[in-house]
């Protein structure tokens, strides 16, 4: 029996463990089918530069070829010549050389190569803010429907206690049937808010779940002693022009812009001539031929210069380059587009954030007045100058406030961590931080 115990008792703080929005975040960035797939996208954009490398290296190529011939010939003129049958066998190599002089092409997307990579990069650190986002966001999901369902569960225990104290008052003749009817129906209210809040809180753990592909079986809640500060800079142009300057989606637009000013360029090379070095070294060896029976071996070797000059190509080069042009137009206005929709996000955000912290403020001090008007509901119900509905009412907003304190605190601490994702300056250190505002 002793042992039973002791594995019992050491059973118990693994399965009570609850898990930091830290450690979340780690099995969210090992398990996420979106993060996985920006991941691989990078690796892809990455390849970019070395297949644009390539395009201003030499070439070396090398064939082969092995041949059997069989040759019967039947002249028509047997005085001329007569019939023969020959079998012949040839086989040989030729290896060849290319290296760009001048291909101005080549080389504008070659250039073209390193803003490609520069906007891979630029897409997977975006996608690294949103998984920060996103899990702190379904994390304090579920801790707010844990919230919601301790509230509502609180109520309802409080509502049964006056519900109990109702039917005494009824039966001693210090209260009318009215009261018992009015408790009764907060209660029924009550049960089905509390069934209506286990279905939200299965709901956001599964959404978690499909994070991070595991089941939690307690998170660790914010600190109720914890402060919510402003966000630093205090100015909202401060954030403003961060985003329009350094956010990912900016940024993106901008090398998006700069691949369509080069493509633009690039089209416009196609006029151009192209000078290539060449060499080529080719053996050859054949043991007869139609004509003679005598074998040979052949090696011939070739060095030079190749030029070329597209003279005319039905039109297709200049309308690929009116293409490019208005495509280059399309990427600037994007471009703007981006740096509005960047400086549009900041605001909300930082708004979201400072009306946040005087939004906890203000409930905090009304949670306090809730508390006191309840307490003073009780007590005037108990000497007969308040009626049960009016206690009932009491509770009501006491577990409101409660409600909307917590959840009010999530999110301000949600909108703050868009709001750094919106100027491009959210990182990981910034997720450790929330993570030690929550209780040990």
């Amino acid at each position: 029996m002793h042992r039973i115990l002791a594995c019992t008792l050491l059973a118990l703080p693994l399965a009570a463990s609850a898990q930091g929005l830290a450690q979340v975040y780690q099995d969210a960035k090992a398990y996420d089918a979106q993060y996985a797939a920006a991941r691989f996208t990078l690796q892809a954009g990455l390849e970019k530069l070395p297949q644009g490398r390539a395009l201003v290296l030499p070439t070396l190529n090398l064939s082969a070829n092995a041949t059997n011939t069989r040759i019967d010939s039947e002249p028509h003129n047997a005085s001329v010549s007569s019939n023969f049958l020959r079998d012949t066998r040839a086989h040989g190599y030729t290896l060849s050389f290319s290296q760009p002089l001048y291909r101005k092409q080549n080389f504008i997307q070659y250039d073209q190569a390193g803003y490609l990579v520069k906007q891979a990069e630029a897409v997977f650190a975006q996608a690294g803010q949103d998984l920060i986002v996103r899990v702190a966001q379904a994390y304090f999901d579920v801790l707010a429907s844990e919230d919601t369902l301790a509230l509502v569960r609180a109520q309802k225990a409080a509502i049964s206690e006056q519900l109990a104290q109702a039917k005494r008052n009824f039966e001693v003749g210090t209260a009318t049937i009215t009261d018992t009817h009015e408790a009764q129906a907060r209660f029924d209210l009550a049960a089905a808010q509390e069934i209506a809040s286990q279905n939200d809180l299965d709901a956001k753990k599964r959404a978690l779940q499909q994070l991070t592909g595991k089941e939690y079986a307690a998170l660790k809640p914010l600190r109720a002693d914890v402060k919510l500060s402003p966000p630093e800079p205090s100015r909202m142009d401060d954030w403003v022009g961060l985003a329009e300057k350094q956010s990912y989606p900016v940024q993106i637009q901008e090398l998006a812009a700069e691949i369509a000013q080069l493509e633009v360029r690039r089209n416009a090379a196609g006029h151009h001539p192209t000078l290539d070095l060449v060499a080529s070294y080719g053996w050859s060896s054949q043991t007869g031929s139609q004509l003679t029976t005598a074998g040979s071996n052949l090696a011939t070797g070739t060095f030079g210069v190749q030029l070329g000059l597209p003279l005319y190509a039905g039109g297709g080069i200049s309308s690929r380059e009116r293409e490019a042009a208005a495509i280059f137009e399309k990427s600037r206005q994007d471009l703007e587009n981006a740096r509005r929709s960047a400086a549009l996000a900041t605001r909300q955000s930082y708004l979201a954030v400072i009306n946040g912290v005087a939004q906890v403020g203000a409930l905090q001090q009304a949670l306090v007045s809730s508390q006191s008007a309840l307490d003073s509901n009780k007590l005037g119900y108990e000497v007969g100058v308040r009626i049960n509905i009016d206690v009932l009412n009491a509770q009501q907003q006491l577990f409101s406030t409660r409600r909307d304190l917590a959840v009010a605190r999530y999110n301000t601490i949600t909108n703050h961590l868009r709001l750094k994702s919106a100027a491009g300056s959210l990182r990981e250190e910034d997720l450790e931080l929330v993570n030690r505002a929550l209780a040990p």
